[in-house]
């Protein structure tokens, strides 16, 4: 069975291959962060405009 400080340091490119690993699950986790930001304020808006589409056909049927 390999033990873990060989299998971590992967034959002299751990140093390398870790962090990038690092790296880049930080930026997934900053993509998917940034995603679900955009989804909730792009829901918001969604809501606002079909509020305001909804006002706007109902105030057409009004005869004065």
């Amino acid at each position: 069975m390999i033990d873990f400080t060989t299998f971590f340091s992967m034959g002299g490119y751990g140093a390398y291959v870790w962090p990038a690993y690092g790296l880049t699950a930080l930026a997934f986790a900053g993509m998917l962060g940034w995603t679900l930001l955009t989804l909730k304020s792009r829901r918001r808006e969604e809501q606002a405009l079909s509020a305001a589409g909804r006002n706007k056909r109902s105030r057409r049927g009004v005869k004065s």
